[in-house]
């Protein structure tokens, strides 16, 4: 099993890992010692067409068996993570540094989209119309569109590529992950499980890389739909390169999520929430809350709360015992996001907590930020108008809630959103007058399960589906509507006018 990476990382075509042959790599970086641990290949537009040839010739077959019998090896996958969950954690620990249990919640719910998948025969079936008229019967289908692929990004290694594949391979398609090269000791490992799990060669295929692998797959003819997870610059290329070519596309962007705190709710509650929201994953989630919106006057008790609380995280190596935060990804997100806390300061807001400068015993190397607080931020500032992807919280004070509504709707992000309150019509007219995809009302990360789909509005998401759930059952296949009759049902000679009942 693939739980000890080589210090190359290569390709996964046919059932078997295989290296690139360009000659281009990639570092991979431990990011708690700040070292360089193994190399990545990254893939030529050659070896992303080998790949596609692989699916092509495999998806035939594979979308031509009964669904039950698809659904199969997904159960024996689902049994195979269950197995493994700490293999794949640890990996996810070691190459994104997210601490150790964060990352098995992050395994556990890529498992529970595995789950879905295996239910997936049921969302498949049809509906049938009986001598609709002239003896004819109607019925409709949901068909596999053939080989698809999954562009995923780096903070969700696992979870990710699981809201696709597995739905995509229940629905008889073939599937080309191309995670991303900051991680990509997970996708291996998850290629070695499907194989153990009984699927044929060619159905789940991966390339590392990097933009020259994404272009391949995008302008490849046998390609039908790519799915994306990543910022909004991206999200848009993805979505706006795909339709040029006249693939599905679905490419959920970035992300500047709110929590709105009233005066009515329980404080302690909604500051813990924030800490665990704004920090958690060093705040490398899309999901993460980046914004709290403080109405009426409890902004004071609430960022002396939070003050209180990040202050006492435990900031170290993610597999350290305690450890509540691990380090950012890389070097240069670290320096991003130390740009980001510059231009707060520079622009005015109110630096209460200031996470630059933090180093950790014996990871002195490492890419570690301490948890930063702002407050008296608003509108028009840099840490405001834009996804910052770190451990950086902001607080907004406003007087109503109605200021609030408008403040989050007037977002060009709209991904997710939270409120905390103690007033059930104030959460009532919270979740239907807000403009945002996912909405939790004293729920802080309100990310969907399974057996409902992930998806923002507005720059946070392009394309018609959500991912994973029905609708990526609904993204996955294309739908075939069928009328038949037989020679005996009586109809006799041309018909020259629009057949009606």
């Amino acid at each position: 099993m693939y739980t000890n990476p080589q210090s190359h990382i290569g390709h996964w075509v046919d059932n078997e890992a295989r290296r690139s042959v360009g000659g281009r790599s990639s570092p991979v970086f431990d990011p708690a010692f700040g070292d360089v641990v193994r190399h990545v290949d990254l893939a030529t537009r050659d070896e992303v067409n080998a790949a596609v040839a692989s699916a092509v010739a495999a998806q035939a077959k594979w979308g031509a068996l009964p669904a039950q019998r698809r659904a199969r090896v997904l159960f024996k996958m689902k049994e195979l993570v269950d197995k493994h969950a700490d293999d794949l954690a640890r990996l996810i620990t070691r190459e994104h540094g997210k601490t150790f249990p964060d990352a098995l919640g992050e395994v556990q719910r890529g498992l529970e989209v595995i789950e879905f998948a295996c239910g997936v025969p049921q969302l498949l079936k049809g509906q049938y119309s009986d001598n609709v008229g002239g003896g004819i019967a109607n019925w409709n289908q949901r068909m596999p569109l053939g080989v698809t692929a999954g562009i995923t990004p780096f903070n969700f290694p696992f979870m990710v590529p699981m809201w696709m594949a597995p739905v995509a391979i229940a629905c008889g398609n073939a599937f080309i992950l191309k995670p991303s090269e900051r991680d990509p000791s997970p996708s291996l490992l998850t290629a070695e499980l499907f194989r153990e799990a009984g699927l044929p060669a060619g159905v789940f295929n991966v390339v590392q890389g990097d933009k020259v692998a994404v272009d391949a797959l995008l302008n490849h003819p046998d390609v039908h739909a790519v799915s994306f997870v990543g910022s909004t610059p991206i999200a848009r290329y993805i979505y706006e390169t795909a339709a040029r070519q006249g693939k599905r596309s679905q490419a959920l962007g970035g992300a500047k999520n709110h929590m709105v705190v009233m005066p009515d709710a329980d404080l302690e509650q909604a500051a813990d929430a924030l800490i665990g929201a704004a920090y958690g994953s060093a705040g490398e989630r899309c999901m993460a809350i980046s914004v709290a919106v403080a109405v009426g006057n409890i902004a004071d008790d609430l960022v002396e709360m939070v003050k209180a609380r990040a202050q006492k995280l435990n900031i170290n190596d993610g597999e350290a015992p305690g450890a509540d935060m691990g380090p950012v990804v890389t070097a240069a997100a670290k320096a991003r996001i130390e740009e980001y806390i510059a231009s707060g300061v520079e622009q005015g807001a109110k630096l209460v907590l200031d996470g630059r400068g933090l180093t950790v015993p014996g990871r002195a190397c490492g890419y570690f930020l301490g948890a930063t607080l702002f407050d008296q931020v608003k509108p028009g500032m840099k840490i405001y108008d834009e996804e910052i992807f770190g451990p950086v919280l902001c607080v907004v004070r406003v007087e109503t809630f109605a200021d609030a509504v408008a403040l989050v709707n007037s977002h060009t992000f709209a991904n997710g959103v939270a409120c905390y309150t103690s007033d059930g019509r104030t959460a009532q007219e919270f979740a239907q007058k807000i403009q945002v995809g996912m909405v939790g009302v004293n729920v802080p990360l309100p990310v969907p399960m399974a057996w409902h789909s992930f998806g923002g509005w507005k720059q946070s998401l392009f394309g018609d589906h959500h991912s994973y759930g029905e609708e990526g059952v609904r993204f996955y296949t294309r739908y075939k509507s069928i009328m038949q009759r037989w020679p005996d049902s009586g109809s006799k000679g041309p018909e020259f006018v629009m057949p009606v009942n």
